[in-house]
């Protein structure tokens, strides 16, 4: 089993990242995890996250107060998977993120 981690800026200050981690068995993909991620006050926050923990795949939003938005989503494969969390962060991330900080002020 092989473990993959890196990390992937998607402004030119560096400020807002997508962590990628794959799991890799027999030369096939078993586990994934693809979290976008921004600063605030000098901390990475993670913001949406793209994973199989708890036994199924789903995408998970993260609330300013600690909770998450479970929702249940289907591939025909996580590599398929991977491809669509990057493009989607890459395309959505200024719209995570300012979703994230109104919840934040409120």
């Amino acid at each position: 089993m092989g473990k993959k981690e890196f990390i992937k800026y998607l402004d030119k200050y560096s400020n807002e990242r997508v962590r990628m981690r794959i799991t890799v068995e027999n030369r096939k993909v078993v586990d994934i995890v693809v979290q976008y991620e921004t600063m605030i006050e000098g901390k990475w926050v993670a913001i949406v996250r793209y994973d199989c923990t708890h036994g199924f795949l789903h995408r998970d939003v993260m609330y300013p107060n600690g909770d998450k938005d479970k929702q249940v989503i289907e591939f025909d494969s996580l590599e398929m998977v991977l491809t669509y969390a990057e493009q989607d962060f890459k395309d959505r991330w200024e719209f995570y993120k300012n979703r994230y900080l109104k919840k934040l002020k409120k």
